[in-house]
C-alpha cells in the first residue's frame, strides 16, 4: 500500500495528498478522515508500518466508495507514530507520547474548524492508541464533532467468524489483512508463533484489572498471536466488510444536518 497511488488516471479529490485546490473549492469537504497508526514491530514478517498502511488503506478505500455516493469527504495524510512507551527497546519502534498527540490533534482540529470543516474521524490502526479523552477535551473545546473508528473493532461478527484464534498484534487476522492490501511487504516465512508469556503476579490478567504488557518480556517476539494460518482471502473478507462498514459512517456523517444527536 503506497499513500500515492500511481495508477490513478487523475487527482481523487477525496484525498489530500493528491486533491488539487480547485477540486477542494468545487466540492469542499463536510469530513475530514485521519489514519493515524504506529511504527513498531510486527513479529518478525510484518512491516514496521504495518498499522499505517493498514488505517489508510481502510481510510481510502472507505472514502472512495462514501465520495461516490456523493458524501463530501476528505482523507489528510496518516499521523505515522502512536503510543509505543511499552515497545521502546525493540529497534527503530517510535514512540509518541500523549502530550504530542493531544498538541497534533488540536492543531488538526483548529486547522479545520477555521475552513468550516467540523466534522473528523479519526481511524484508528493501532491498539496502543486511545483518543476519548482527548476527543472529549478536544470537542468541547473546538466545537467540532470527532468520531473515532477502531478498524478491527467495526465488524466483530465477521471477524469472528473468520478467525476462531485473531490474535491482537501481527497474529491471524492482522497479518492476512496485509496479506490482501499489501502482500509484497509480508515475508510469511519469517513469521514466529506469537507466544504470550503470562504475568507472574496473580490476579492481574482478569477482567477489570489492567496494566500494560512489558512487551520485549511478555511477548519475544513481539507478535501476540500465532500468524501462520493467515491467508489473503480471509483478509479480504474481512477488509471489505470493514471498508463498507466504515463508508456507511462516512456517508451518514457527512449527511447529517445540526441538531441532529449528537451532531449539535
Amino acid at each position: 500500500m503506497t499513500y500515492l497511488d500511481s495508477s490513478a488516471d487523475s487527482p481523487r479529490a477525496f484525498l489530500l495528498m493528491e486533491a488539487n485546490l480547485k477540486q477542494l473549492q468545487e466540492r469542499r469537504p463536510k469530513v475530514a478522515v485521519l489514519p493515524w497508526g504506529a511504527t513498531e514491530a510486527h513479529n518478525y514478517h510484518l512491516p514496521h508500518g504495518t498499522d499505517n498502511t493498514v488505517a489508510t488503506a481502510y481510510a481510502h478505500h472507505a472514502a472512495a466508495a462514501a465520495y461516490a455516493k456523493g458524501a463530501e469527504v476528505v482523507v489528510l495524510p496518516v499521523i505515522p507514530f502512536g503510543n509505543n512507551a511499552q515497545h521502546i527497546d525493540q529497534v527503530a519502534t517510535i514512540h509518541m507520547s500523549t502530550a504530542t498527540t493531544y498538541a497534533i490533534l488540536r492543531d488538526v482540529c483548529h486547522s479545520l474548524k477555521s475552513q468550516g470543516i467540523d466534522r473528523l474521524v479519526l481511524v484508528n490502526g493501532h491498539g496502543g492508541n486511545d483518543f476519548k479523552q482527548l476527543v472529549r477535551d478536544l470537542q468541547e473545546e473546538h466545537k467540532i464533532m470527532i468520531v473515532q473508528v477502531n478498524v478491527f473493532q467495526l465488524i466483530p461478527q465477521i471477524k469472528g467468524e473468520t478467525f476462531p484464534e485473531p490474535g491482537n498484534h501481527a497474529g491471524d487476522s492482522e497479518t492476512s489483512i496485509m496479506l490482501h492490501v499489501c502482500p509484497s511487504m509480508v515475508v510469511m516465512g519469517n513469521a514466529s508463533s506469537g507466544r504470550s508469556v503470562p504475568f507472574d503476579i496473580p490476579h492481574l490478567k482478569q477482567a477489570g484489572v489492567w496494566t500494560p504488557r512489558i512487551w520485549s518480556k511478555n511477548q519475544p517476539d513481539t507478535g501476540a498471536g500465532d500468524p501462520r494460518p493467515a491467508t489473503a482471502e480471509k483478509g479480504k473478507r474481512v477488509f471489505e466488510a470493514g471498508v463498507k462498514a466504515l463508508a456507511d459512517v462516512l456517508v451518514s456523517l457527512a449527511a447529517a444536518q445540526k441538531g441532529e444527536l449528537p451532531y449539535v
